[in-house]
């Protein structure tokens, strides 16, 4: 197969994908309902079927944020391991001693984080 054969697969999904976002903005806009720009009701905020109540803005708990990032960081490295665990056979002992230095930072981080206080809510 030539070099320019091999991109024409590329090319037909490319043209397709972009084809149905067309497709699909064109017919939302031109089948939509249509509404008064200046409509009070579109104009208010919605969410949950709770009208809205209160300042937007109030401020969290800095720990809040921590702790959500830590839960984000610690939970993607579990993704790490799924390749490993599919194919522990294939890697052999070289494979094992990656994941294990892997698993070892990972700790390092983790008693780090506990170390520092990042988890304790009481402070």
């Amino acid at each position: 197969m030539s070099v320019p054969e091999s991109y024409l697969p590329i090319l037909i999904m490319a043209s397709v994908s972009i084809g149905f976002v067309l497709i699909s903005l064109l017919g939302a806009k031109f089948l939509g309902p249509r509404t008064k720009k200046n409509a009070i009701i579109k104009q208010q905020n919605f969410e949950c079927g709770i009208e809205s109540i209160g300042n937007a803005r109030t401020p969290f708990s800095i720990r809040y944020f921590l702790t959500a990032i830590l839960f984000v960081l610690f939970d993607i490295e579990i993704v790490f391991f799924y390749p490993y665990a599919v194919s522990i056979r294939e890697f052999g002992l070289e494979g094992f001693l990656a994941v294990l230095t892997f698993v070892l930072i990972f700790f390092l981080g983790f008693f780090y984080v506990l170390k520092r206080g990042a988890l304790d809510w009481n402070k």
